[in-house]
């Protein structure tokens, strides 16, 4: 699709958008944005593709929630970029989980994992650093029980995407 293509849908929310991307990265910035992220968002721009990209396409002193929901309800294809912090981000956890439900409910959605540093059994079991970040959740949020609705949804979108064929790039 072209990069300038305007396609009028409707997301889940029922608001109407008016443009759409044709990916959107979810990582955590720390851990990959100034070496893997920054390769790949230079790589797919090569190739005309138009992805979002946060520090770019979100509008400076703007609440960024509604921006990155509606950027993911607005795109064709997901990569997760799963790193050594990706589950300590409650921002990555919420996209993820944003993006698990328009693939199950929007037609046509694609995700691809990229295990970037950290091994596909450990995201998808929450074990060793996964299984930490979630113990760290679930402290802080043990007295709200909607909170804790809220990571048991983040955990489940872990597993299911986990179990999605990508790629392990540990090491490389």
């Amino acid at each position: 699709m072209p990069s300038n293509a305007i396609i009028q849908y409707t997301s889940s929310s029922s608001s109407p958008a008016t443009h759409i991307y044709d990916v959107f990265v979810s990582f955590r910035g720390e851990d990959t944005r100034n070496n893997f992220t920054d390769f790949l968002f230079h790589a797919l721009r090569t190739k005309a593709i138009h992805v979002f990209k946060d520090h770019q396409d979100l509008e400076k002193g703007k609440s960024i929630a509604p921006d990155l929901l509606q950027a993911i309800q607005a795109s064709r294809l997901f990569i997760v970029v799963f790193s050594e912090n990706y589950a300590s981000s409650t921002w990555c956890l919420r996209e993820l989980a944003e993006i698990c439900n328009c693939f199950e409910t929007l037609p046509r959605r694609v995700i691809i994992p990229i295990f970037y540093d950290v091994r596909p059994s450990v995201v998808r079991k929450q074990s060793g650093c996964y299984e930490k970040a979630f113990a760290e959740h679930e402290k802080r949020f043990r007295e709200d029980e909607v909170k804790m609705e809220e990571v048991q949804r983040w955990r489940q979108a872990l597993t299911q995407v986990a179990n999605l064929s990508g790629w392990d790039i540990r090491n490389k």
